[in-house]
């Protein structure tokens, strides 16, 4: 009971945090450069959200649907740090050669996360999709994780060319345009207009912001106020 009760405590103010690393957990990372000892910190601090959902699955308790959401949110983002990290490392010229022994540890926390789903609680709603999103996440990276490096390298090339030709297409003349429409239609939906129209003002024709127009029974009266 303590030790479920201190896991909510940790969990609470990592709910209100963007960051799917603790302060301290960053710093870890930070400090640790060697790829395979980065990934076996990722590897550890998945394994934790895992150990912290099974405590909250345990019981029922009022507010837990939001603790099972934010912790499954980081999870995912954790496998998505993961993949990135091995990507990068490969294009570096650096491939790590733990990525089996990451493929073994996702698929016990993949398995975990497949019990969680087979339970039916009431709040289960409110966090079906984050689970479902972390065991697909899941089952993505170890499928390739488990690839050989020359198949995993020869993907990296592949996605690191399409990013270059899509960056050298937005240099051309085309490109900067299509650009430039995006950008207006993104605007445009923002302010609720439709791209190319003017935004619905309620100012009276000939009206600027911040002056009123004179009432013409006004000005009539002040003419004939002047002939008398």
């Amino acid at each position: 009971m303590r030790f479920l009760l201190a896991l909510l405590l940790l969990a609470a103010p990592l709910a209100a945090q963007k960051d799917f690393l603790t302060a301290d957990e960053t710093d870890q990372v930070r400090i640790v450069q060697d790829p395979d000892e980065r990934l076996a910190l990722y590897v550890k601090f998945a394994q934790q959200r895992i150990s912290l959902l099974d405590q909250l699955f345990a019981k029922q308790k009022a507010g837990r649907s939001g603790l099972i959401h934010d912790t499954l949110e980081q999870y995912t983002e954790i496998m998505d740090a993961i993949d990135s990290y091995i990507d990068n490392s490969i294009h570096k010229q650096k491939p790590p050669t733990s990525m089996g022994l990451v493929a073994k540890a996702q698929k016990e926390m993949v398995a975990q996360l497949e019990k969680f789903a087979e339970l039916d609680p009431p709040d289960k709603g409110r966090y079906q999709f984050a689970l479902d999103q972390a065991i697909e996440t899941t089952k993505d990276s170890v499928e390739i994780n488990e690839q050989d490096l020359k198949t995993r390298t020869h993907d990296v090339e592949m996605r690191e060319a399409e990013l270059k030709k899509q960056r050298e297409e937005l240099l051309t003349p085309q490109g900067k345009e299509e650009a430039q429409k995006q950008q207006t239609r993104i605007a445009s939906e923002k302010e609720g207009v439709a791209p190319g129209k003017k935004k619905p003002s309620l100012l009276k024709p000939g009206e600027k912001l911040g002056e009123s127009i004179p009432d013409p029974k006004s000005s009539k009266d002040d003419k004939d106020g002047k002939k008398k």
